[in-house]
């Protein structure tokens, strides 16, 4: 279920979340500065195969490669001991894509950062952590488009996604996701 404002989250946010007020606080930056990102309550499915309703934050975020703008999809999982927990990390791909897996993305998806290995909940937060994403895919992007996907209109290509609802819809052009 998508939340749209704080005061959804706050109702939808289970009281098992150990340190809501934190949280609440880190999300209201990530929203103010990240607008194509979005708080949404989703089920989780650990690698064990258990399953938790967990607050997740969905949408894309702008990397510059190569002189370039694009758009990468993210879900950055939160479980119900976060900050006291790094955030669970993972590109999101749309059918047209292809993760790239690499030191900092493994074939499932999965962000692997030593910003998360090392996670400090006194030093660390949501809006620091979307920074060295950006930052670690500007020189290895994530994402390639599959081979023979359909390209979009060229209207769309180099540019930043206007509208929170199409996110999934990722424009791409050449090999990576505009």
């Amino acid at each position: 279920m998508t939340v749209t404002t704080i005061g959804s989250v706050k109702k939808v946010l289970p009281k098992t979340y150990q340190h809501r007020r934190k949280m609440l606080t880190e999300i209201m930056a990530v929203m103010s500065q990240y607008k194509y990102l979005e708080p949404v309550m989703d089920r989780f499915v650990f690698n064990d195969g258990t399953a938790k309703d967990l607050l997740s934050l969905v949408g894309t975020v702008t990397v510059l490669y190569q002189g370039k703008l694009y758009n990468i999809p993210l879900c950055l999982w939160l479980d119900e001991s976060y900050p006291r927990t790094a955030p669970i990390c993972y590109v999101k791909p749309t059918k047209e894509m292809m993760i790239v897996p690499s030191k900092h993305v493994n074939s499932n998806g999965q962000i692997l950062l030593p910003y998360l290995e090392e996670w400090r909940h006194t030093q660390c937060d949501l809006h620091s952590l979307i920074q060295v994403i950006m930052a670690v895919f500007g020189e290895t992007p994530p994402l390639v488009m599959r081979p023979g996907s359909y390209q979009h209109e060229s209207l769309y290509w180099n540019s930043i996604i206007t509208s929170s609802d199409t996110f999934l819809k990722s424009v791409c052009a050449g090999e990576m996701c505009v």
